[in-house]
């Protein structure tokens, strides 16, 4: 436990810096590897404790499980405005901005302990379990530069806010796990387990829409914590003849609020407090395994409607947005891990994700691009000895094409347009992601 202690605090300082997109698929190079399937195919220690604590039962011992990642992200951010938006006689112009944010570490660390013959286990966890990050400069070619020329491709929801769009587009979002686990073998077939969670989040918005704008547009804010909790419980039935099936449910993660300090273009300051708690998962899963092949299964449902932060929509009344306006997704992860060659499983994994954007909102999401519909992982171990593995996962995503819907300004909204659509405009978004992985796991005694 020492051990474990003194190494949370180090991979602490690192995980604050973390980007991986908005739900994890999966957790340490195992788990990764076999697309995040888990909840009844228990590999390692990791996909145990992030998708079913009951499946703790599998292990004995002293387990201890460190991983580190480096991740990087590819999102592209598009719009456009009809002729004459910019003036009478105007072009249409339209664009594209990359993001520049660069490569984001990604650790996970866990420890695992229980008696060969006892029916008790328990384990701890830190896990950076979902996060967002984009940084899309400010188009250089824009209204308000005295070189601005109209004919060339530009990017408006780039441009500065006097000039109609959101300027330098900045967000950094965070959330870090600790977990504390326990499972019960009821029978050699059939184990019970539960897991309180406390959750670390830090949100930094620019420029920040859940403020009230100014004249000055809206304000930019520096990195704000919240806390939060919330917890797990699953189910894990073992056949004799190779066939597992899980079931876990994993409550809301309730935080306080993010209590931002703002500080506008005009220098001056604010003050506003958001509330975004972090989804209820639904996850049940089917496993096999024979002599040389492990084969995994999990379905899950993420309840993102009925979670704050994301079940509201639009503006209030002063022009800030209400919420994100998310729909629940759906996400089928598969794994296979082949063990035929001595020492050094393979392992192939694939997860599908629909999206929670829906076109008409794609505007207020713009902070928050990281939307993968089909990932791709590609990995391996290494049995150094009875003791020491290491293993690795190639992780790429992508979004299958653009999430797409119309601009929107607070300021035209009225009874027959709620929102503020601008027409003919259009803003849109897609990413690729890749990550390379490696991580080691010890059996301490």
């Amino acid at each position: 436990m020492k051990t474990f202690i003194k190494i949370f605090i180090l991979f602490f300082s690192v995980v604050t810096f973390a980007q991986v997109g908005h739900l994890m698929q999966g957790v340490g190079a195992v788990n990764m590897s076999m697309g995040g399937a888990a909840t009844a195919q228990p590999l390692d220690i990791n996909g145990a404790l992030q998708w079913n604590p009951a499946a703790l039962s599998t292990f004995k011992g002293k387990i201890l499980s460190v991983n580190i990642g480096a991740f990087s992200g590819s999102p592209e951010l598009s719009s456009k405005l009809p002729a004459g938006m910019l003036g009478p006689g105007a072009p249409a112009v339209s664009g594209t901005t990359k993001d520049d944010k660069g490569i984001s570490p990604m650790p996970s660390i866990a420890y695992v302990w229980g008696k060969a013959d006892s029916k008790h286990t328990y384990g701890v966890s830190a896990f950076g379990i979902s996060g967002f990050g984009v940084k899309f400069p400010e188009e250089a070619n824009n209204p308000m530069s005295p070189t601005f020329n109209p004919m060339i491709n530009s990017n408006p929801i780039n441009y500065p806010q006097a000039a109609g769009g959101f300027g330098l587009l900045h967000s950094d979002y965070m959330l870090l796990q600790l977990g504390f686990s326990y499972a019960y073998e009821i029978s050699k077939k059939v184990s019970i387990g539960f897991s309180p969670t406390l959750n670390y989040a830090n949100l930094q918005l620019g420029p920040n829409p859940t403020a009230n704008p100014s004249m000055a547009g809206y304000p930019y804010t520096d990195k704000t914590p919240a806390f939060g909790y919330g917890g797990q419980v699953g189910i894990f039935y073992q056949g004799d003849n190779g066939f597992k099936l899980g079931a876990n449910y994993k409550s809301p993660q309730y935080f306080t609020d993010f209590n931002f300090e703002n500080t506008y273009l005009d220098g001056s300051k604010g003050d506003n407090s958001f509330n975004m708690n972090y989804p209820a998962v639904y996850s049940v899963g089917a496993g096999y395994s024979t002599n040389n092949f492990d084969f995994a299964l999990d379905y899950r449902h993420v309840d993102y409607s009925n979670t704050n932060g994301f079940d509201q929509s639009g503006w209030t009344q002063f022009g800030s947005v209400k919420g994100f306006g998310w729909e629940d997704i759906q996400i089928l992860s598969m794994g296979v891990q082949y063990k035929g060659i001595n020492k050094l499983p393979l392992r192939v994994g694939y997860t599908y994700s629909s999206n929670p954007i829906k076109p008409e909102l794609a505007f207020f999401s713009t902070p928050a691009t990281a939307i993968i519909k089909n990932a791709y992982q590609f990995g391996f171990g290494y049995e150094f000895s009875d003791q020491l593995t290491l293993n690795g996962v190639y992780h790429h995503g992508d979004s299958n094409g653009s999430t797409a819907g119309p601009m929107y300004n607070p300021m035209m909204a009225g009874p027959t347009n709620p929102l503020g659509a601008i027409p003919g405009s259009e803003v849109s978004y897609k990413m690729t992601t890749d990550l390379l992985m490696i991580g080691f796991s010890y059996k301490l005694n």
